[in-house]
């Protein structure tokens, strides 16, 4: 395995300074690492391809070669970026990515990363860029680092080294600590529960990827309840909110469709906030769950609590109702649900969830076919 304090020093030393993206539990250990020691040269970015982006900017005036870390999910976010900008044909930009290899062949994983992991590496060939497999042997890895940052000053191009599963030793990085806000509720799974209880029962559910997707089958579970209520958008982090508009478009009006989102995913594509706000009708009902963090991938820290939401929610033509704790939030969803037009709300609750948290233990397809079939009623 891979030490992540030795991994980062080895790279610096092959003169890669900055560091940009977006977290992935692969490489959490690495990334704690860089988020605890770098404070000037590393930024958590709203999405993959905006990292990208903020790793061209920093080429152009350093005329160094940043590293770009994120989940092979986000390749789909990078693309862009990657093929009309850094490509070597566009303006040859050298970077070095890093992508947590979920879904690999062979190793067991979730449904939404299997397809991803199966033709990960027939991406980046289609598309041309050179990859290096880091397979968590020490000597063999450095080597294949030094390879694939040669390869990108070399022929200035994009060079990506793919992560496979534990390749990284355990590290205890700072954790996001938020101990002067008060939180609506004790955790995040007991608001979910609070606002599950609440809305009503013919209402279809949104939810985003990642713990609270998990932890909203599990009170289900807790609850006895159906699960044909709920989308569980399990990959496509930010798209939720996308997903519940078009559904409240044209699901029956006088049912309701309440997005259950989180932070990282509404910055993640936070211009989907227009459409749905802005465009959106009566039945569209839309609550951030806050906790400042990327829980679901180690705990790394968003700008979340230094955004606004309400100011960003009503011009984007969101009716924002405020949550505080002068109200409970059972108070606070009714209200949500009797205001005029599409509606905004904004919960927060501390990180962390409980050791214990499993996963659906149904597959997307009955997930989908479910809820199609309570649609119709």
């Amino acid at each position: 395995m891979l030490n992540p304090e030795k991994y980062f020093n080895f790279i610096k030393s092959l003169g890669v300074e900055f560091f940009t993206g977006v977290p992935d539990s692969l490489l959490k250990s690495f990334c704690g690492y860089v988020n605890d020691v770098e404070t000037k040269n590393h930024v958590i970015a709203s999405n993959e391809g905006s990292a990208v982006g903020i790793g061209i900017g920093y080429h152009l005036a350093t005329k160094k070669i940043p590293l770009i870390y994120m989940q092979n999910s986000g390749l789909g976010n990078a693309i862009n970026p990657l093929l009309s900008l850094c490509d070597k044909e566009i303006y040859s930009i050298p970077m070095l990515l890093m992508v947590g290899w979920r879904g690999e062949p062979g190793k067991k994983d979730e449904p939404q990363h299997v397809k991803q992991g199966r033709v990960m590496l027939s991406m980046l060939e289609a598309m041309d860029f050179n990859y290096f497999i880091i397979k968590g042997d020490e000597t063999e890895d450095y080597e294949t680092t030094k390879k694939a940052l040669d390869y990108a000053w070399k022929n200035s191009s994009p060079a990506v080294l793919v992560v496979c599963k534990d390749v990284f030793s355990k590290y205890s990085y700072n954790k996001v600590q938020n101990n002067n806000i008060q939180f609506a509720a004790k955790s995040r799974e007991d608001a979910l529960a609070q606002i599950l209880k609440n809305i009503p029962e013919d209402a279809a559910v949104v939810s985003t990827t990642g713990m609270i997707s998990r932890e909203i089958f599990e009170t289900r579970e807790a609850f006895n309840d159906s699960h044909e209520r709920d989308f569980l958008t399990v990959g496509g982090m930010g798209h939720a909110a996308s997903i519940a508009y078009g559904l409240s478009k044209y699901i029956k009006k006088s049912k309701m469709v309440f997005c259950i989102d989180g932070d990282g995913s509404v910055i993640m594509h936070m211009g989907a906030l227009s459409t749905s706000g802005i465009l959106g009708e009566r039945n569209f009902k839309h609550i951030l769950i806050n906790n400042g963090c990327h829980d679901s991938v180690g705990g790394q820290e968003t700008v979340a609590f230094k955004i606004d939401f309400e100011t960003l929610s009503v011009s984007m033509g969101y009716n924002f109702i405020k949550y505080d704790n002068n109200i409970s939030i059972a108070e606070n969803i009714s209200c949500l649900i009797k205001s005029e037009g599409p509606s905004f709300t904004e919960i927060i609750v501390p990180s962390g969830s409980r050791p214990d948290l499993g996963r659906p233990t149904s597959s997307p397809l009955e997930n989908k076919k479910a809820m199609i079939e309570f649609l119709s009623k």
